[in-house]
């Protein structure tokens, strides 16, 4: 029987993958959409970076709308709906979304489209929810930071196809360089191929036996916690309309930019700073680390995407290669693909190996991880000769894993000042060693998610689940990162703008040092704490 319920819980544990598949998938395809969509509706920097700004907002508004409902009603709506039922819902909005974009495109208006992508983005946050837990839940717990390490991966994979899927639906063969051919017809085919596919799982899922798996933990009221999510939220809504504001008042559309940017970084700084007199009328924010962490996902989220977002407008310019809008999808699938080297490679300490073991896989993952996003890429008719030179990247990777002996503060550390380092060097150069450093920000970026949210969460007992979804949230920073580097793009220029990820990367290293500091106040371990978690 024991036997037999492993295996249905395997089962259960690969059709449940496919998911993270799709947020990899879509979110990296982003990459070469942006500059399709900046071209074909001649936009700004800064306007093409409101796909990713409505994108990741609908997971911010998502998740709010699933905290305030429970916070109303006292009762968890994903508990009560269940998390397989969570997901097919999820799935059925995506859809809707997909299938939305449709007209969107043909009917030609902007605006249309981000709607659409914010419909998608909604169904993500429902299914990113609902299936975190679910793949914990499918097991041990004290594997299930090895099964969520396995969807992380999953994950980046349709990171690693997104672009080069996307790149020839939209201009064919790799050897296209005129993007003003793409037709409607390339477009609206690429997203009947997504409602589809979305369809058809959420239709799997819907009649297969999955275990139905729901919540056990109680609702915990934090009256304290409402406001400052008020004023997040009405940073998000000030992004959302400062080219309108911009024709209302005369000022500026950075001027609403960086004061909805200032609004939400006030409202967690006050958070942090404010005394708790009533500590569970604050409920998890009343811990400092989970505060700071929030304040660390929206940084490590935001400089993940704007990264690589504002990366095709760098590579049209003749001192980065001077490429077309359809040959920028090597180094878009390349810079995701970098976060599938770190966190295969990061995987490696969830199993129970040898140390002589682990160290050689440390050495040998991340080159098959490269060797696999080379292989994709030569598949579709890339000419990857100019890539191999990446590899002194993925030797910096393997260095700095052996320094960070699988701490998650000293790990993140190292990371972050070699994210700094990376950003800084691609500031001061241009060419392919230019290209080289930004995309190593990929590398960079791999095991943040899996550290910084354990270290937000450690030692907050009944609210680690409130916890967990006030971090959810916080993924608004891929929202409001982008449109920030966009709008320092259009008016210093786009190799300048990439300052915006420098102070990002020196955000989370500054949270690294002083998140260990606070644990450390508190009685906890910081050698104990384990990783666990992907995004």
């Amino acid at each position: 029987m024991a036997q037999s319920t492993t295996k249905s819980y395997a089962s259960a544990l690969y059709s449940l993958i496919t998911v993270f598949f799709f947020w990899g998938f879509l979110a990296a395809s982003n990459g070469v959409f942006i500059p399709f969509c900046k071209t074909h509706f001649h936009l700004t920097q800064f306007e093409s970076q409101l796909i990713d700004f409505t994108f990741y907002g609908g997971y911010f508004i998502g998740s709010l709308i699933l905290y305030f409902v429970s916070q109303l009603t006292k009762v968890d709506l994903l508990n009560k709906i269940g998390y397989k039922n969570g997901i097919v819902y999820g799935l059925l909005i995506s859809t809707a979304g997909a299938l939305a974009m449709v007209p969107a495109v043909n009917n030609g208006h902007f605006a249309f489209i981000l709607s659409a992508f914010f419909i998608v983005a909604v169904g993500f946050s429902l299914q990113q929810t609902a299936a975190n837990p679910f793949v914990v839940a499918l097991g041990p717990p004290e594997s299930g930071s090895s099964r969520l390490n396995f969807a992380g991966g999953v994950n980046n994979f349709g990171g690693l196809l997104g672009p080069i899927v996307v790149s020839i639906v939209l201009f064919g063969s790799s050897k296209s360089s005129d993007q003003s051919n793409v037709s409607i017809t390339s477009v609206n085919n690429l997203y009947f191929i997504l409602a589809a596919l979305f369809l058809a799982v959420a239709l799997f899922y819907k009649f297969s036996k999955l275990p139905e798996i729901n919540s056990t933990e109680n609702v915990e009221a934090s009256t304290s916690s409402n406001p400052p999510l008020v004023f997040i939220t009405l940073g998000f809504l000030m992004v959302l309309i400062a080219n309108p504001l911009e024709k209302l008042t005369g000022l500026s559309n950075a001027y609403f930019i960086y004061t909805a940017l200032a609004i939400i970084l006030l409202s967690l700084i006050y958070v942090l700073i404010t005394p708790k007199k009533n500590p569970d009328s604050w409920g998890a924010m009343q811990y400092p680390q989970l505060v700071l962490g929030m304040l660390a996902i929206f940084t490590y989220v935001g400089v993940e995407v704007t990264t690589q977002s504002n990366m095709g407008a760098l590579l049209k310019l003749p001192a980065f290669g001077g490429y077309a809008d359809s040959g920028i999808k090597p180094y878009i699938s390349l810079y995701w693909g970098s976060l599938m080297i770190g966190r295969w490679t990061g995987a490696i300490s969830a199993f129970s190996l040898s140390k002589s073991t682990k160290n050689i896989l440390t050495i040998v993952v991340p080159f098959i991880a490269f060797g696999v996003i080379l292989l994709f890429n030569h598949f579709t008719g890339t000419d990857v000769s100019n890539l191999y030179l990446y590899s002194i990247c993925v030797v910096v990777l393997i260095v700095a894993f052996f320094m960070g002996q699988e701490k998650p503060t000293r790990i993140l550390m190292i990371f972050g000042l070699l994210g700094m380092f990376a950003m800084i060097v691609g500031l001061l150069s241009t060419g392919q060693i230019a290209i080289y450093a930004f995309l190593s920000g990929g590398l960079c970026c791999s095991i943040m998610w899996p550290s910084i949210f354990s270290l937000a969460v450690a030692g907050l007992g009944k609210y680690t689940s409130q916890g967990s979804a006030f971090l959810i949230m916080m993924i608004l920073g891929g929202s409001i990162i982008p449109p920030v580097q966009g709008i320092l793009a259009d008016t210093a220029g786009i190799h300048i703008s990439y300052i915006v990820p420098v102070i990002c990367f020196a955000y989370i290293t500054f949270f690294a040092v002083r998140v260990g500091t606070e644990l450390k106040k508190q009685g906890i371990d910081m050698n104990q704490v384990e990783a666990g978690g992907g995004y």
